[in-house]
């Protein structure tokens, strides 16, 4: 586990021994973090051992915020999750730095056009933000829903992937 800070606030990633993410989120959504890691791999599934930029995770992810935006696209993930939430977490990576999509079309997208709700769901259980870009989803009608870690970072994230300054 690593924390760092970012534009938006300090950041708690989580890799496991073979560096891939397990989960990224902001520190003042600490129990979220902590309910996310229990849910994946139960209560005993996990240890957490304090590591600088494990695998060189961290400094993607803060070359990402100084404005590489395309760092972070191929960093190696791993989560727990069922199915479907994993077809949605695959989907989401294939969304284009500074593009969004509706949760509409992302089930589309995935073959199931009818579980809008069940992909909201989904992408709102999505363990490792940023790099799986959960952000990237918005309303049928093109408006700011949802984010973890609250709309403003997404306005902000969206922002910075669209080149703009936040």
């Amino acid at each position: 586990m690593d924390r760092f800070a970012t534009p938006l606030g300090e950041l708690a990633i989580v890799a496991d021994d073979a560096g891939r993410l397990r989960a990224v989120e902001w520190t003042d959504q600490d129990d979220r973090l902590q309910r996310s890691l229990r849910v994946q791999y139960g209560a005993d599934g996990f240890a957490l051992t304090r590591t600088r930029n494990p695998a060189g995770l961290s400094g993607a992810i803060r070359a990402y915020f100084a404005g590489e935006l395309h760092a972070i696209d191929a960093l190696p993930v791993a989560t727990g999750g069922t199915p479907f939430q994993k077809s949605v977490w695959r989907a989401l990576r294939q969304i284009p730095c500074g593009e969004t999509i509706t949760y509409g079309a992302l089930a589309k997208q995935i073959g199931r056009a009818t579980a809008i709700r069940a992909v909201g769901h989904a992408n709102g259980d999505n363990p490792i933000s940023i790099v799986v870009p959960c952000h990237r989803v918005i309303g049928s009608n093109g408006t700011l829903t949802g984010y973890g870690g609250g709309i403003e970072r997404k306005r902000w994230l969206l922002a910075h992937e669209r080149g703009a300054s936040a």
